[in-house]
């Protein structure tokens, strides 16, 4: 028993656990797990399957149970004010706030300290993205000009952070960091524009009131800064009203993830130094309480509540929110929002219908030959003209790649279908072409990256941390 209170308290089963149990459940499920969980590509492995059950279940005898599931009937409200919709909704307008809150949050903080804070760093990606934007929108809108098909010239404007990253890692040492770099900044800025286009083309007649009472909550958060309110989970309230007086404008209420997103503070409260000294005093606190015989455990909380406000001040709240909503969304979400939309009923599809055929071909060639072609001609435009240069370690092979990766546009393209597309018939149409172009651009990009880039040596110490990692690769 001595020997065993001598160990520590992480050692140590919870108190009332079984040992055997609780050590069979952490070497069979929860080790492998986490392992799982810190391979880069993980995120973009979990939405694949999710996209694959879902186009399994959506063309499998029990389709019929797919449809319905979706449409399941939701009410949501308190007394006289009731929002009803169905499980679809759910998803897409409600759960995606959260996807869209973490996309502004990686906005913000790139606007502070990233990639884009600087604007000679800045120019390149934000060529690249605008390029990748514009390429496979005049590629759709040459096939689709006229009709409801026009609509849908910015499905395969966007590209999916997850998956293209996951290619990318996928490529190990072939990658200069500066070239995983340029990637996330391009793809962050092909974000702001996604959402600029389904701010401005993608929603309904815009209702004033609705705005001024989304304006109301902005407001509020604001008011609650200046006050020195740090907890999130007191902005609840004012973003869940930015939500609903956005949905009441007409204009998507997902925006006000990102406008939550932009909105917070970028500045730690404690910061590193602050935490340490705060710690060490509560400790101190706590050890000195703790000592006394007539202690009572209501007496530690003080020190305990000090510690963790030290500890949840260390960090910025928009890299706090960030690293705490990643994993759930990565996960949980977008897995959860590719399970509801990528279902697509190949079966059923009319590709005879007026301008099905050339929605098919419009998407499908957009993010496959539109993206990369756009990428590359606006970063030898720019790099040409000497708007701006290629970062140290990154030629031409590499922005090949990148713009090949970025034609991956599975979440937001799909997101973006959702909102051009009213009838079911180039819905589904659509969806299939984001399958088939983002499938053939990740596979191209795959193969020409393992064709393009050389494998970069590795100096000294960091061979044996890049042998350590890539053990944990799948």
């Amino acid at each position: 028993m001595a020997e065993r209170a001598s160990e520590p308290p992480g050692d140590r089963p919870p108190p009332g656990a079984w040992a055997p149990a609780r050590a069979a459940a952490l070497t069979l499920v929860v080790r492998p797990l986490e392992r799982f969980l810190r391979v880069q590509t993980a995120s973009g492995i979990v939405l694949m399957l999710a996209a694959v059950v879902a186009l399994g279940w959506a063309n499998s005898p029990w389709h019929a149970s797919y449809e319905r599931l979706w449409r399941t009937p939701l009410t949501l409200g308190v007394g006289e004010l009731v929002l009803r919709g169905d499980l679809h909704f759910l998803i897409n307008d409600v759960l995606m706030v959260v996807f869209f809150f973490v996309v502004g949050l990686e906005i913000r903080r790139e606007l502070h300290a990233g990639e884009l804070s600087d604007p000679r760093r800045a120019a390149l990606p934000a060529a690249a993205a605008l390029g990748g934007m514009l390429a496979p929108a005049l590629i759709y809108f040459s096939l689709n000009h006229a009709g409801v098909a026009h609509h849908g010239w910015g499905v395969p404007t966007a590209t999916d952070i997850a998956f293209a990253v996951g290619v990318l890692a996928l490529l190990g040492r072939r990658v200069p960091p500066a070239l995983r770099v340029l990637l996330l900044a391009l793809a962050i800025i092909d974000d702001i524009g996604a959402i600029v286009i389904i701010a401005l083309f993608y929603s309904s007649g815009v209702q004033v009131l609705g705005l001024v009472v989304a304006a109301g909550g902005a407001a509020g958060v604001w008011l609650m800064q200046r006050l020195g309110l740090r907890r999130a989970a007191l902005y609840v309230l004012p973003g869940a009203i930015i939500w609903g007086g956005l949905l009441a404008s007409g204009v998507h209420p997902t925006i006000a993830g990102v406008a939550l997103g932009l909105l917070t503070p970028v500045q730690a409260w404690f910061g590193r130094a602050g935490f340490v000294a705060e710690a060490r005093a509560a400790l101190a606190d706590f050890a000195e309480r703790a000592a006394r015989p007539d202690a009572d455990a209501h007496e530690l909380t003080g020190p305990l509540e000090r510690l963790a406000r030290a500890r949840r001040e260390a960090l910025a709240p928009v890299v706090r929110l960030e690293s705490a909503l990643n994993p759930w969304v990565a996960f949980g979400i977008m897995p959860l929002f590719a399970l509801a939309n990528a279902g697509v009923r190949v079966g059923s599809l009319e590709l005879g219908i007026p301008s099905g055929a050339t929605v098919l071909a419009g998407v499908a060639l957009g993010l496959f030959v539109g993206k990369p072609v756009g990428i590359v001609l606006m970063t030898w435009l720019t790099v040409r003209v000497g708007l701006c240069s290629l970062p140290r370690g990154v030629d031409t092979r590499g922005i090949v790649v990148v713009g090949m990766v970025a034609g991956v546009g599975f979440t937001m393209a799909l997101f973006i279908a959702e909102l051009a597309f009213a009838d079911a018939s180039h819905l589904g149409i659509a969806k299939l072409a984001i399958l088939l172009g983002s499938l053939a651009a990740g596979v191209v990009g795959l193969v020409a990256g393992r064709r393009l880039l050389p494998v970069r040596p590795l100096e000294g110490a960091a061979a044996s941390v890049d042998e350590a990692e890539q053990s944990t690769e799948l």
